[in-house]
């Protein structure tokens, strides 16, 4: 008997990473030319040892083997809900708060909550490909805005409007962005919200790189807006900051009618978010403060560094944005298709960056490098092997 499966799961593509370290499965790379891994947007040093030491004695307490409440531990809400306060500003309450396995579950339960099956999402080219994933298993219609590399990324809020019709029900924006880096401007962000709160639409903000910002200013002011929850939804990860991509902790700042829609969805999925993450996070939040902001310059100077490196006049790969933890680079190549230029630079240059084509239509030219788990040093060795690729032809 062969099985029938939910078309609309079916037509999903293959998560984009397992393809490209598919590229690799089975290499040995040698020590004069080792891998230089710039695919994944995961963090190259390990959570501080005070905190894996102080989760060493949480893990044997009875209460952390069970659930939280559903929308997370009051805990790790309200420490949350200071946390924003602090950042941006306005009035955040825990009740406004709830606590997901990552970012990933906040934004699927978000748009879960937000869209039905036939509805309308509009997301920026290129896209997060897992927010796309996502909408397709949905029966939702992703509506792109065109990839504005003029702009450094941002997409246009003219182009966003002509875009809602009668089912649209979100405008998706992610920043910093992944893929391209680009930061929006608190202008901007102003800008798309009040755009969605005249048209009755939601703004859903995925900030998981917000602790990464190139400055110390504010992302944007909108949680200060007293009318914030009618539109503006936060997407929030711990994950990066505390590297606990292995805990999976994220956060949803909402209305608080939308969140207990949510909360309905995650007692259906995951009753909870893993309590072990929620307490790392806690933790997190509360004794980790100058250890974030150490890591915060770290990564500044990772991506000055590889501005510098860049900088060769005989690599032929142009910086279009870049920014947090990534940057979207033009290859030199014309028309070649990115898979193809990312497939050869693997192959040949031990350089494993993932192909713009993973993140959308239209995104031929162009490659995505995430640099979070490499050193300021290897940002010259990177542009070396670009150089020496453009050099083949």
């Amino acid at each position: 008997m062969t099985l029938r499966f939910n078309p609309a799961l079916a037509r999903v593509v293959e998560p984009p990473i397992a393809e490209a370290y598919g590229w690799i499965d089975g290499r040995i790379f040698p020590d004069h030319k080792r891998l230089i891994d710039v695919c994944q947007a995961v963090p190259g040093y390990p959570p501080p040892g005070v905190l894996t030491a102080h989760l060493a004695n949480v893990v044997q307490r009875p209460l952390t083997a069970r659930y939280t409440d559903i929308e997370g531990s009051d805990a790790l809400r309200a420490a949350l809900a200071a946390d924003i306060r602090a950042a941006y500003g306005g009035g955040v309450t825990p009740d406004q708060v709830l606590i997901a396995a990552g970012c990933n579950q906040a934004f699927c339960l978000t748009l879960m909550a937000l869209c039905a099956p036939g509805d309308e999402a509009i997301l920026p080219l290129p896209w997060y490909f897992n927010h796309h994933m996502w909408l397709q298993m949905q029966g939702v219609t992703a509506v792109p805005l065109g990839f504005r590399p003029e702009s450094g990324g941002v997409p246009s809020i003219g182009e966003a409007e002509a875009a809602i019709t009668p089912k649209t029900r979100a405008i998706v924006l992610v920043s910093p962005n992944n893929p391209t880096g680009a930061i929006y401007s608190a202008a901007a962000l102003r800008g798309f919200f009040d755009l969605a709160r005249r048209r009755g639409i939601a703004l859903v903000v995925d900030e998981t790189y917000r602790d990464f910002l190139g400055t110390d200013e504010r992302p944007h002011e909108l949680f200060a807006s007293p009318d914030w929850p009618s539109a503006f939804v936060h997407l929030y990860s711990f994950s990066k900051v505390f590297c606990l991509t292995g805990y999976r902790v994220g956060a949803v700042v909402a209305d608080r009618a939308l969140i207990a829609q949510i909360a309905k969805a995650m007692d259906t999925l995951a009753i909870c978010a893993p309590r072990i993450g929620q307490e790392a996070a806690l933790w997190g939040l509360e004794h980790l403060c100058e250890w974030r902001s150490g890591n915060r310059l770290m990564m500044r100077a990772r991506l000055a560094a590889f501005h510098e490196a860049m900088k060769r006049n005989d690599n032929g790969y142009r910086i279009v944005s870049a920014g947090a933890y990534f940057a979207y680079v033009q290859h030199p190549f014309g028309d070649r298709p990115a898979q193809d230029v990312a497939r050869r630079l693997a192959d040949q240059q031990n350089l494993l960056a993932l192909p713009g084509s993973m993140f959308g239509e239209g995104q031929e030219r162009y490659l995505r490098f995430a640099f979070a788990n490499v050193a300021a040093e290897t940002m010259v060795p990177i542009a070396e092997r670009l150089a020496a690729d453009t050099a083949r032809g």
